[in-house]
């Protein structure tokens, strides 16, 4: 009798484990690493060749970025959504990685329209709900985190529903906390693993998702940047107008934008647009967001910038934004002025404030090595430079040196490094950092910004 309570027991704490989330994704991981770990071993001795062989299926070896994605795939948003930031961050990832990440970009499978309905009454109650009096089955673009719908307003307003992913706060919770681990066992185990910050890169990671859960955020993200390009005087440039009466935090419903992709360049031709003088006017107003007000769009890849219908530029999903506090500002601007003037021993010093000095930095040796890396950006034509090349290098000249990369200098290289590949179409020619209407317009909004920074303080 004993013997079936002490199983009975045994079982019942079993399901109880299995039913708490962190437990239940650690399972799942574990199962996944087995299936992944096997499929790899097994091509690797030619057992998986075989068994296609005798099938009649050709057979293709199966690569290490290969087998990572699937495995990121089984996994589910969390690990997807790491994926799309690999698969968009060209330079900062091995080249292969990046390549094979960009099939989880458009190949997150979408839920199903019931659920979605259930998630809109849920939040917004069926009385609200029913103001969107049509939603559109089909989903626009379904993603890692949400899928977005097209709908229409009781008074014809068109607009789009960004609907948030069943389960997902819950899972991505747990999916922290197995990552934090191996951070922290990467940080301890792998040599030299410290200067990539493994563990840094995971909380920053873990800060982004939890905003970009929270779509309350991103609808007031929204709102303040389209106060400041009205601050600024940029009328054409706006993000999509929230409906705060219709968002919460699992549903967000916002103006719908009608235009081209800033990547469609031959549709963009052939309309006859201007596509330098967009470009210029969105990285201005972008670097502007930044020496100003420390707010700044902080994904702007492609599907995420667009030229609109009457030829306005729309900036869209503000989950993820770039805030910096006045301190972070000034480094920044000095951080670009440095660059585009050839100031090599002022960047390093600019980097070192950023990050803090290794002991028994060079400082010279540094700046020297930095020069070799940065003096492609002012030789060459914007569209001529590799960046791809360009972050490895940094990044090889850092490890050299056992310096740290500030976590605001990825952010605005990103975001440099998707410019860039607007530039390489619409504007071969441009060198945004030897081009008048860019420099000159950033030398007067830093000379603007630090002169208000001086009147605001003075006296105190």
């Amino acid at each position: 009798m004993s013997w079936a309570v002490l199983l009975a027991v045994l079982v019942a704490s079993l399901l109880l484990l299995l039913a708490l989330p962190v437990p239940r994704r650690v399972l799942a991981f574990s199962a996944h690493v087995a299936k992944y770990l096997g499929l790899w071993l097994a091509d690797r001795i030619g057992l998986r060749r075989a068994i296609l062989l005798t099938r009649g299926v050709p057979y293709e070896p199966l690569s290490r970025p290969q087998v990572l994605r699937l495995f990121f795939e089984d996994m589910g948003p969390t690990f997807i959504k790491l994926g799309q930031i690999i698969a968009s961050s060209s330079g900062m990832f091995p080249d292969p990685y990046v390549k094979e990440f960009q099939k989880v970009l458009d190949r997150v499978r979408p839920f199903t329209f019931a659920e979605v309905r259930d998630i809109l009454d849920e939040e917004l109650g069926a009385e609200r709900a029913q103001q969107l009096l049509q939603i559109e089955e089909t989903p626009l673009a379904s993603a890692s985190i949400a899928q977005v719908h097209g709908a229409e307003l009781r008074d014809g307003t068109k607009v789009v529903v960004k609907v948030q992913r069943p389960g997902i706060a819950e899972r991505t919770r747990a999916d922290m906390k197995i990552l934090r681990f191996l951070a922290r066992a990467l940080a301890r185990l792998r040599r030299g693993a410290e200067l990539a910050n493994p563990v840094g890169v995971v909380e920053d990671f873990s800060k982004t998702l939890a905003e970009e859960l929270d779509f309350t955020k991103e609808a007031a993200n929204l709102d303040r940047f389209n106060e400041i390009m009205r601050e600024l005087g940029h009328k054409n440039i706006r993000a999509p107008v929230p409906h705060h009466e219709l968002t919460t935090a699992r549903v967000l419903v916002m103006e719908r934008f009608s235009g081209l992709r800033v990547d469609r360049y031959d549709d963009i031709r052939a309309r006859g647009i201007d596509g330098e003088l967009t470009l210029v006017s969105g990285l201005r107003a972008w670097f502007q967001c930044v020496v100003f007000y420390g707010f700044f769009h902080g994904d702007v890849h492609a599907g995420n910038l667009m030229i609109l219908d009457d030829e306005d530029i729309g900036f869209l999903d503000f989950g993820i934004v770039g805030r910096f506090g006045e301190k972070e500002r000034w480094q920044v601007t000095d951080y670009m002025i440095a660059f585009s003037t050839g100031n090599y021993r002022k960047l390093a010093e600019v980097i070192v404030e950023m990050s803090g000095a290794p002991p028994a930095l060079d400082v010279e040796k540094f700046a020297a090595d930095l020069g070799e890396t940065y003096r492609p950006l002012l030789t060459l034509s914007f569209g001529e430079v590799n960046y791809a090349e360009l972050l490895p290098g940094i990044q090889r000249v850092a490890t050299r040196h056992r310096m740290k990369m500030p976590k605001e200098f990825i952010l605005i290289t990103k975001q440099l490094l998707y410019f860039d590949r607007y530039a390489k179409a619409l504007a071969p020619k441009l060198n945004v950092f030897t081009d008048p209407r860019l420099v000159l317009g950033m030398m007067s909004d830093i000379q603007k910004a630090r002169s208000e920074y001086t009147a605001k303080h003075a006296g105190r």
